[in-house]
Parts: C-alpha cells; structure tokens; sequence
C-alpha cells in the first residue's frame, strides 16, 4: 500500500533545513540518477519532481504544470522552475550540510545543483517579523484531505520570499498588525483589519472551492539578507494558486499587504511522489522516455 512521503505532514516545522534545487544536465544518466536517489531519500527528506523533469522523461502526471508568473497591481511572483526538489530536515546544520554534499555526488552528473538554501525554526514557528506563522493549518484528517491525494502523492508551491525587514520595524505596530492581519503577542485575528491583510487574501474558507493547504514555511537569511521559504503542500495546485492570484490583486484589485515588506525571488511546483515499501514509488515513470532536449 503505497504511503505519503512522511515529512509532508510532520509537525512542527524542523529545527534546521535545506531545500535543494537541480537541472538535469546530462539525461542519459539519470535512470541511474534516479536509482540512487530511491536509495537515498529517507524519512528526513522529502522529494519533488518538477515539470522540466517530467517532460525530460516523456510522461505525463496528472496535476502537474510549471510554476505560472502572476503579475498584478503592485504585486510580481516568478517563476524559477526547476527539475527535482529536495527538502532536507532534521536538527544538525553540520549533518544537513553533509547528507546535501551526498545527494549532489549521487545526482551527479544526471543533475546539476542550481540553488541551495537554508531554513531554520525560529521561536516555535515563528515568520522574522515576528508573526506566528501558519496559524490556519488544518490537522489530523482535515491535514491529510487538503495536502494529499487518494494515492499519497503531494503538490508542493514553494516561493523563496525576501522581507524589508527594517522597513517593516521601521512602521507604527498598528499598521505592522493590518499588513499581517493579526495582533502582535497573542496572535488574535484582528477583525477591523483592512481587507488587504495577509489573513484575510488568503481565509481559506472563503475561497469557493474552500482553498485549504498544509504550510511547511521556515525562514532564512543568507549574506545579509533574509526572509520566508514558503512551502504549501495539497492534493492540487489549485487551492495555492487560487490564494497566489487573490493576494497579487487579481481577484478583486486588492493587493495582499504582505507586498509591501517582502519580494518573491522564486517560485516553483513539484509532484511529490508516494512511498511504497520505505522507498520512493516512481512506478509511474517505468515507460519512460529520455528526451535528450532535458
């Protein structure tokens, strides 16, 4: 019976993480590529396969499309969409550091290491503006309904989001509180905050369909400079992109707050396979086909 990939759903967000992002460079060699990363990836990482991937191997997923560039008043997401996703997790940076070194040795030279970046916890699940994060998640069944399909599959959105951390000290708590949509120290929802706050372009109840994901974010900073690693798992992209369109004003002409203190510099969606049998199911791509323009 084939399972879901178990750190999709594992809470609390980790104490320490790194999300890996390749190209495929050499196609012929990634069967055997794709071998080792079977006998690699364990119950500390989660993998996803991204569209280039997939198109480079001549099958089709169902669900599976490239991250869309939504561009709206005020508000610019990109799309940096890369082949193969992996997030790796665990409470050691120095062993994170190391079992990374690992999985580019094993990729190699089928694919090449493009971006490699560092989250971490902060408080016990905190944004760097000091905001819960992830306050809405559902649980238990609710968790698996929304991030999960029949087959324990997952669709992972990830945007690397960089914040104007100065900026948004700089500005007076009330107006801080209406960006984000709750009260800083209690985290309570603030219900005469203007419609542009973050919890309220993306109430996932009132959405129609309802748009529920399961949030997995974590901050970084690197070279002076930090921010959010959003990632959003669910049983489609749907749900993601219809609160991505919404926030960048699409919907209603309301531009999501959160723009005005942070920048997305990425973006990219990934088909997380099932597990069966402890190990990655890529059962799915046995008629596969290598097409040397990968």
């Amino acid at each position: 019976m084939s399972q879901y990939q178990p750190g999709i759903l594992a809470a609390p967000v980790p104490l320490q993480a790194r999300h890996l992002f390749f190209a495929v460079q050499t196609p012929v060699a990634v069967p055997a590529a794709l071998d080792a990363l079977v006998q690699l990836a364990d119950s500390s990482a989660v993998v996803g396969f991204g569209e280039p991937l997939v198109q480079a191997l001549g099958v089709h997923i169902d669900g599976l499309r490239a991250f869309p560039a939504v561009s709206g008043p005020g508000a610019h997401n990109p799309s940096t969409q890369h082949a193969l996703w992996v997030w790796l997790h665990g409470v050691d940076r120095g062993e994170l550091l190391l079992r990374s070194r690992a999985f580019e040795k094993a990729l190699a030279p089928a694919f090449g290491l493009v971006q490699s970046t560092e989250g971490f916890r902060y408080k016990t699940g905190f944004d760097l503006t000091d905001y819960e994060d992830g306050t809405e998640n559902p649980h238990d069944d609710a968790a698996v309904e929304a991030a999960l399909t029949d087959s324990g599959a997952s669709f992972a959105a990830i945007q690397q989001w960089q914040h104007d951390l100065d900026g948004f000290a700089a500005l007076p708590a009330q107006e801080r509180d209406h960006i984000i949509g709750r009260r800083h120290g209690d985290n309570e929802e603030l219900e005469d905050a203007p419609e542009s706050a973050h919890t309220k372009r993306t109430a996932q109840e009132s959405f129609t369909p309802e748009a529920f994901v399961v949030r997995r974010s974590m901050p970084w900073a690197e070279n002076g400079q930090a921010g959010l690693m959003f990632l959003a798992f669910g049983h489609s992209f749907d749900a993601f992109e219809a609160q991505l369109r919404r926030m960048s004003g699409l919907e209603d002409g309301i531009v999501d707050g959160l723009y005005r203190i942070s920048t997305p510099l990425t973006g990219g969606y990934y088909w997380c396979p099932p597990i069966i049998g402890g190990h990655l199911d890529l059962s799915v791509l046995a008629n596969m086909k290598l097409s040397t323009g990968g």
